[in-house]
Order: C-alpha cells, then sequence, then structure tokens
C-alpha cells in the first residue's frame, strides 16, 4: 500500500506533462507554461512566476532532465556533435548580422528639372544589394525570394529564440530561476512574520 502511494506521489498530472513537453520542443518555460495551463488572465509576472514554480518542482525537474539527457544520448551517439558545438550553432544565430548578407544604402538620382528654376529634381533610393553566396556563410539564412512586385524577402533564423536557448544552456536561465525562487521565499517569511505580528 505504502509503495503504491508512493507511486503516486511521484506521477506527474497531464498539465506538467505539457509543460514538460512544451519545454522539449524548445519552448521558453513562460511559453511552456501558457501552453499547458490557462493563463489568459494572468499578468505576464504571475505567468513567470507560476513556470518558475512548475520549473523548480522536483518531479517535474527529475523528468525533464531524464528526456533531455536521452534526447543528447541519441543526437550525440554515431557523430561528432559536442556540447560546445551545439553552443556554437546557437551564437552564431544569435549574434549574427543582416550586414553579413546584404549591403544597402540610399543614392541620390536626378529624374527632372525644375520647369520654373531649372534646378535638378533629385530623388533619394533605397538600394538593397545581396553579397555574394559563394563568398559568404549562408547556413543562418532561412528564407530568401522575390516577389510577384520585385520585393525581396529575406529572413534569417530567429535571434531572440537563439539568445534564449543561449543563455539556457549557459546556465543563465538557471540562476534567474534561483533568484525568483529566492524572492518567493523572502516574500513568504515576510508574510508570515507579519501575520505572527497581526496575531
Amino acid at each position: 500500500m505504502a509503495k503504491k502511494q508512493g507511486k503516486e506521489r511521484e506521477k506527474l498530472t497531464p498539465k506538467q506533462e505539457k509543460f514538460i513537453k512544451a519545454r522539449i520542443e524548445g519552448k521558453n518555460q513562460t511559453d511552456a507554461y501558457k501552453e499547458a495551463y490557462d493563463a489568459s488572465k494572468m499578468s505576464i509576472n504571475t505567468i513567470y512566476s507560476k513556470a518558475s514554480i512548475i520549473s523548480s518542482n522536483p518531479k517535474v525537474a527529475k523528468k525533464l532532465n531524464e528526456l533531455q539527457s536521452k534526447i543528447e544520448k541519441n543526437v550525440i551517439k554515431g557523430t561528432s556533435v559536442t556540447r560546445e558545438k551545439v553552443i556554437e550553432e546557437i551564437a552564431s544565430i544569435a549574434f549574427d548580422d543582416i550586414s553579413n548578407y546584404l549591403d544597402f544604402r540610399t543614392e541620390k538620382t536626378v529624374v527632372g528639372t525644375d520647369e520654373e528654376t531649372g534646378e535638378p529634381i533629385l530623388e533619394y533610393t533605397p538600394i538593397i544589394e545581396l553579397k555574394d553566396s559563394k563568398k559568404i556563410d549562408t547556413k543562418n539564412v532561412k528564407e530568401i525570394s522575390i516577389g510577384r512586385g520585385g520585393q525581396l524577402k529575406f529572413k534569417t533564423y530567429d535571434r531572440d529564440a537563439a539568445l534564449y536557448k543561449l543563455a539556457e544552456l549557459m546556465g543563465i536561465d538557471e540562476l534567474r530561476q534561483k533568484k525568483q525562487k529566492l524572492d518567493e521565499d523572502k516574500f513568504e517569511e515576510e508574510k508570515k512574520s507579519n501575520e505572527l505580528k497581526n496575531f
């Protein structure tokens, strides 16, 4: 009976499972919380606080670490992939710059002459030039196309997402979570202290 109760205590709730699934898919803890729980009426601070609490839950943290380790082993097995290599690739996206792929400037051109003054009529035209793909590294280019009207569509992989992932891999996100936990513990202690004073 005691063993059965122990297993029940270790069992994750469906929402916790959904939270973990979202984290494994690459979402940060705030977005994972919004996917697993109804946060439509919550402020962003409340969502962040609750997401941190869920992430700190021993059962959730244990399961998440187990799955992440399993994925890392499957990815690394039989390849030359290392943690350092993964961080290097993510960092290349996080700190990429559009000027690595495009040159852009404004050119002044004469489009006519003023009939009254005889002065030239000037127009400033934006010029965008793609760099030669044979001379640059294009691994971070997600999309490049020319629309029907001749409009250039150019996208690189999401820098913000890469920065969040890089922070997570380097432990910055973990430090922030610990600070959040300390702030929450301090708040609870002050709350209990005030309750005792008012008793």
